[in-house]
């Protein structure tokens, strides 16, 4: 028996592994990219909930290149967000500067709203 075997019909190697051959497939190259903190929870997401998105993107090789994106959506949105709620409630460097521990807890604040924000409409979705 041959190691190799190809089938012309549709186009794949086959490996002989025991008694049976097993089609020879590999996943195309992608550009690894740096995945942070909102990637990897939407990795985890997928993974858990849209199991066919996950597989999709996978096998495709798009997969980094989703979560890169999905990673610079959620921290833009976030730092916009942050912005925004510090300037409608006020919060500036002068606040920091007279009381530091008031200007602590309500930036605490901001970014506990901005981050249930972007969980809500960019990583768990």
């Amino acid at each position: 028996m041959e190691n190799r075997i190809y089938n012309g019909q549709n186009g794949l190697w086959y490996e002989l592994q025991g008694d049976y051959y097993i089609p020879c497939l590999a996943l195309p190259d992608e550009k690894q990219v740096e995945i942070g903190v909102w990637g990897q929870r939407h990795l985890r997401y997928i993974k858990q909930h849209h199991k066919v998105r996950y597989i999709n993107l996978l096998t495709s090789g798009k997969l980094n290149s989703y979560l890169a994106d999905v990673e610079c959506q959620a921290q833009e949105r976030y730092e916009l967000l942050v912005e925004q709620m510090k300037q409608s409630q006020g919060i500036t460097e002068q606040l920091k500067n007279e009381n530091s521990h008031e200007w602590i807890g309500r930036m605490n604040n901001i970014r506990s709203c901005a981050l249930e924000t972007v969980n809500k409409e960019i990583v768990f979705c």
